[in-house]
């Protein structure tokens, strides 16, 4: 019976020691990371990074880990060329297989959600004379100016906003324009104020499924599949 008693304590303390180092790897794993996508995108501030599962040493080993979550503020990307820089991000990867000498990993499913402000997209919009803001009602108002006949006219309208190619382009269309009697000078506020944005710089894989106007800006929620991650 003593020897019994000897070897379950035993077991127990091994246990505890393994866990311990379990914590301890994923720990230093997930800092890393965070340090490593830091640099990669260039953010202003680490990402914070939790890796789930256990045991984590386990999941090394097989170059698999069962999901990883991601959250990080002002990731840069581009729309048409222009510089976008995304808010808030939580994004949730699953089944991330590790590559090459875990230089980089692919997520066999990827998703999450983003908040960009209207004074990021006033700005992707590349026109001085538009400006974005929020409508109420999951609308967006856009106000833009249009010289016709010499006369300077702004307009501010409702919009709406919805999602093109796949995902990968986003529009923004006034739901009307007020023509004030003058021939054409509906298609001349809709050019200013009617505009379609491709989004890129996206990881392989990754699409936008939907963008929802909201206080704070735009909410868009992503998803992917085989997404590719840097290292």
């Amino acid at each position: 019976m003593r020897a019994l008693r000897i070897l379950l304590i035993l077991g127990v303390v091994l246990g505890g020691i393994f866990v311990a180092v379990d914590r301890l790897a994923v720990n230093y794993a997930e800092s890393e990371v965070a340090a490593k996508v830091r640099a990669s995108q260039g953010l202003s501030t680490e990402p914070q990074i939790d890796i789930k599962g256990f045991p984590f040493l386990t999941q090394v080993l097989a170059k698999e880990l069962d999901r990883v979550d991601v959250t990080m503020d002002g990731l840069k990307t581009k729309a048409e060329g222009r510089s976008l820089t995304v808010g808030k991000i939580n994004a949730e990867l699953y089944d991330v297989v590790l590559t090459g000498n875990f230089s980089s990993a692919t997520a066999t499913r990827a998703a999450g959600t983003a908040v960009i402000s209207y004074a990021d997209l006033t700005r992707a919009a590349g026109d001085k004379d538009v400006k974005l803001a929020y409508g109420g009602n999951g609308k967006v108002k856009v106000t833009g100016t249009a010289s016709v006949l010499g006369r300077e006219i702004t307009q501010s309208v409702l919009s709406s906003v919805s999602l093109k190619d796949g995902g990968r382009m986003v529009a923004v269309r006034a739901d009307s324009v007020p023509g004030q009697g003058i021939p054409g000078l509906e298609g001349m506020i809709r050019k200013k104020i009617d505009f379609e944005r491709p989004i890129g710089g996206l990881p392989n894989g990754l699409k936008l499924d939907k963008i929802t106007p909201v206080e704070t800006g735009m909410e868009v929620a992503v998803s992917g599949a085989n997404v590719e991650l840097a290292g």
